[in-house]
């Protein structure tokens, strides 16, 4: 017991180490080739702060733990709308523009409801993963044929690439980042995947519940990060669309890459209760940024208050509230 929680502790801080390191590489790498900061914080940015639910979720479903790898996925997104755009919005008024309301919110909506569709048919095989990744593609590529449009949404993702700190600039201590990162991500999420499931068996509790909250919690913390950070400095535009990006990251690259190496089965506990917490959480979150394209304390209150709720009905679920 002692050593599954040590495992939880010890990967969450090689993954979060190896995020980092992989992110700062990745940058630094595309900077190295020419690449556009546009382009670096459209995707670099939006796959690097992704990058430990993917390895958690890959590393679950080849050892035949769906409910954890899906239980990863939808628990990360009710986290990062409820409880890290409350926690954001308790520090400062979270703003953004139109296009983010109009393009990103839509977006990640179309692919919340895609996954509840997916939840009902039970599973998600191989196919499903080629189309989410391919709607991911056309929507990365339409997003920035339409920032080159938009002055200030093409300024957004410069200004997330360019703060990303300590890049390495020479060759060497780009490969070295790159490299260590992906070490860490793969040994931090088996680390984690192993000491989660530990406990989850210790306790009888469901692996689809660990996903749910430990590990979703867990992997979040990326997110949690940027978004602190970006709201403490004032880039609130950049706060509200890390939360959106990741959600979408989060669906159609995750679950889509995963699902394209090994088909994820859907527990019908997440089915049934989850994954429409998953769709009533982004569906709130809509008319919050409609109205004036911000999320104010009280608002910010209403989130963080329906992440509690929340969290308070999967401790009536294992009977300990």
């Amino acid at each position: 017991m002692y050593m599954d929680i040590f495992f939880v502790v010890a990967g969450l801080i090689v993954l979060t180490l190896g995020g980092e390191l992989a992110l700062r590489g990745a940058v630094g790498m595309a900077m190295k080739l020419g690449v556009s900061t546009a382009i670096i914080g459209l995707t670099v940015v939006g796959f690097g702060t992704s990058a430990p639910e993917l390895m958690v979720t890959i590393q679950a479903a080849l050892t035949e733990r769906p409910d954890l790898a899906i239980g990863n996925v939808v628990g990360s997104n009710i986290a990062n709308i409820l409880l890290i755009l409350g926690v954001g919005g308790l520090i400062a008024r979270l703003s953004c523009g139109a296009g983010v309301v109009r393009r990103d919110a839509t977006a990640t909506l179309v692919a919340v409801i895609l996954l509840v569709a997916l939840g009902w048919y039970g599973k998600i095989v191989a196919w499903h993963g080629v189309l989410m990744v391919v709607m991911l593609v056309s929507y990365m590529a339409w997003s920035y044929h339409m920032d080159r449009k938009d002055t200030a949404s093409a300024n957004l993702h410069e200004r997330e690439a360019e703060e990303t700190e300590n890049v390495p600039e020479k060759t060497v201590m780009i490969v070295l980042f790159v490299l260590g990162g992906l070490a860490g991500l793969v040994g931090g999420a088996h680390l984690l995947v192993e000491g989660a499931t530990g406990i989850a068996r210790s306790f009888g509790v469901p692996e689809s519940i660990i996903g749910l909250t430990l590990v979703a919690l867990g992997t979040s913390l990326p997110e949690l990060a940027a978004t602190v950070i970006a709201a403490a400095r004032g880039h609130t535009d950049v706060a509200i669309a890390n939360v959106l990006g990741s959600c979408l990251f989060n669906v159609l690259s995750i679950l889509g890459i995963t699902s394209m190496i090994h088909p994820l089965t859907i527990a019908a506990d997440i089915r049934d209760i989850d994954m429409w917490v998953m769709l009533g959480a982004t569906i709130l979150l809509l008319p919050i940024l409609r109205r004036d394209h911000c999320i104010n304390r009280l608002e910010s209150s209403i989130l963080l208050t329906g992440y509690v709720a929340y969290i308070g009905h999967i401790g009536y679920r294992l009977g300990v509230v």
